[in-house]
């Protein structure tokens, strides 16, 4: 059965390899550039959405998804839409209720820094903060229970951002458990990748 992993915003497809190089050889991982989906329709969440289920749809067995942050939230959606094509979720610091406060918080963060910091993540400045402004209304709340399938929820110790949101979810889903990854922040995929290839490995 096919893993499909999703990076988190700021990050790449790269951001996954030392996670997918500690996986058993015969599991079979597809590590998607969702930094592709960007800008070719506008640098929104709907049209990356819409680009990602398209592709997603083209497998006809169930799969497996991997999401941190941005990629979590991908992740979410997609379940919430296609529950029957869904096998398990691996969530890495998620929102189900985008924080407002935080996301203006953010790209207040954003506007202030140069245009440089962005170059090695893919995307423009003026695009990440398009991209984040576009995610202000997203809410699964009321749709939550139509996942079924097993999920697994983590954040990272140092990740106090999120800990509130990702405890929450795992309570609120039918099949939710929550674990916190000592010694990690918010990239857990980069902070400690040998440790979630093994919880990984370990819900197969």
């Amino acid at each position: 059965m096919k893993y499909i992993f999703l990076h988190g915003l700021g990050q790449n497809a790269s951001s996954w390899e030392e996670t997918i190089a500690f996986l058993p050889k015969d599991l079979e991982a597809i590590n998607v550039e969702l930094n592709e989906f960007f800008t070719e329709k506008g640098c929104n969440y709907s049209n990356i959405y819409s680009k990602l289920s398209a592709y997603l749809n083209n497998f006809s067995e169930k799969i497996n998804i991997c999401g941190l942050s941005l990629g979590a939230v991908l992740a979410l959606n997609y379940a919430v839409d296609f529950p029957e094509k869904v096998n398990r979720l691996l969530l890495v610091a998620p929102q189900f209720k985008m924080p407002k406060m935080l996301l203006k918080a953010q790209n207040f963060v954003f506007n202030l820094m140069p245009e440089s910091r962005f170059s090695a993540t893919g995307i423009k400045k003026a695009d990440m903060i398009s991209l984040t402004n576009s995610m202000a209304d997203i809410d699964f709340t009321n749709r939550l229970e139509k996942i079924a399938c097993p999920v697994t929820i983590l954040c990272g110790e140092k990740d106090k951002a999120n800990r509130k949101a990702a405890v929450m979810l795992a309570k609120m889903l039918k099949n939710g458990r929550f674990y916190v990854v000592k010694n990690s922040g918010h990239e857990v995929n980069i902070d400690q990748p040998k440790t979630l290839a093994k919880v990984i490995v370990s819900r197969k």
